[in-house]
């Protein structure tokens, strides 16, 4: 194997494969990044892979190769390397046991691992359609907010990813807060339905990291095929990058009932302004205690704190429709959602003071004549506030 290629596109290419290398890695080789110089897409280049058998990435690139072949080294430790090397041409090639690396004056020998150890990576699935990536990588961050962090209840750290004819759908809730995402996109097939479940962390990694082409294309395999994967591909730096990863085993709760069909409280309010004072308020709140809100003569008033201790209050103007209303959130949990909104004010929408609030971005205080943004819906469950 040898091959010249310049340096920011390999230095590139390396930190995103290396990016979906494990932590603590079960077998030493699932440490390492596949270095592969060949025909690759139709051309000459070199594809550079990474593997831990649940999520891969791969990304292929233009190279002068010539002598093809295969190494694999130390993941990290290669993208460290590239990231130090200075702006000149790469030139790297196989010698005995080790991977020499020349940039310029530098100059480094990395020991390879044994290649035919390392497992063999899963083919892309049926691509599904396209969708446009920074559109995508918006959607899966504001989905992600109510993903469970918990690994002891797998099935709710993942993302519902449903896929009905023109749109995509969302769906993440960790039992505390439910979070649904709607969006368009190009199906390969008009009537088109599947679903898949989705871990929340690479779903929002892997969107994120692949906006520098205009679009993505998302593959899922067929259901009773076998083991479920998903893949998504996208271009950047004149070549190709996919990522693949195995589907959550479970059942996904029936949650869309959980969003309320009428409300009997409405307040909008400023929502940089909401965002502001549940800071402030929140200092004083003991852990996993609420920030209490009520609702009443145009006006939202935020407290923490219990009377021994240290207390806070603020009031806020709000625009309110319907009965007045008492009661209170976990401040992070609120501040999340009203994070994951982009509209200058928020709408919150109550049944009981009991039951859930469902957060939504509006355009402006008015009554009638505010546009809802219905693409995005946040809903969180009440805190018993102390007596």
């Amino acid at each position: 194997m040898k091959f010249r290629v310049e340096r920011d596109v390999l230095a590139d290419a390396v930190a995103w494969t290396a990016r979906a290398l494990p932590l603590r890695p079960s077998a030493p080789v699932l440490a390492g990044l596949l270095i592969e110089a060949g025909p690759f897409d139709g051309a000459d280049g070199l594809q550079l892979s990474t593997f831990d058998y649940e999520t891969s990435a791969r990304a292929t690139l233009n190279a002068d190769v010539s002598v093809e072949g295969r190494a694999l080294v130390s993941g990290r430790l290669l993208a460290d390397i590239c990231r130090s090397l200075p702006n000149k041409p790469v030139e790297m090639s196989i010698d005995g046991p080790k991977v020499t690396l020349t940039c310029g004056s530098a100059r480094f020998s990395l020991q390879t691992m044994p290649v035919e150890d390392y497992p063999t990576l899963p083919a892309m699935p049926e691509a599904r359609g396209r969708v446009k990536s920074e559109l995508f990588a918006h959607a899966v961050g504001q989905a992600v907010t109510a993903a469970g962090r918990d690994d002891m209840l797998p099935v709710l750290t993942g993302v519902r990813l449903e896929l009905d004819g023109s749109a995509i759908s969302m769906l993440a809730t960790d039992r505390f807060r439910l979070s649904q995402r709607e969006l368009e996109w190009d199906p390969s097939t008009p009537d088109l339905s599947a679903a898949a479940l989705v871990p929340a962390k690479v779903l929002a990694d892997t969107a994120k990291s692949l906006t520098g082409g205009s679009e993505i294309s998302i593959a899922l395999s067929a259901s009773g095929t076998g083991e479920g994967i998903i893949g998504f591909e996208g271009s950047a730096g004149g070549g190709v990058r996919r990522t693949t990863t195995r589907l959550l085993d479970g059942e996904f709760p029936k949650v869309r009932s959980l969003f309320p069909s009428e409300h009997l409280t409405l307040a909008r309010v400023d929502r940089a302004v909401l965002i502001d004072a549940v800071k402030r308020v929140a200092l004083v709140a003991e852990r996993n205690t609420a920030v209490q809100m009520a609702f009443g003569d145009g006006v939202l008033t935020l407290d923490a704190g219990s009377g021994e201790e240290a207390m806070a209050s603020e009031s806020i103007e709000a625009v309110i429709f319907g009965d007045d209303l008492t009661t209170g959130f976990n401040p992070q949990f609120l501040l999340d959602g009203l994070g994951a909104l982009e509209t200058p004010f928020v709408e919150l929408a109550f049944t009981t003071a009991a039951k859930p609030v469902v957060l939504s971005g509006v355009d402006s205080l008015d009554g009638d004549s505010a546009s809802v943004d219905s693409d995005f819906k946040y809903l969180l469950m009440p805190r018993r506030l102390l007596s």
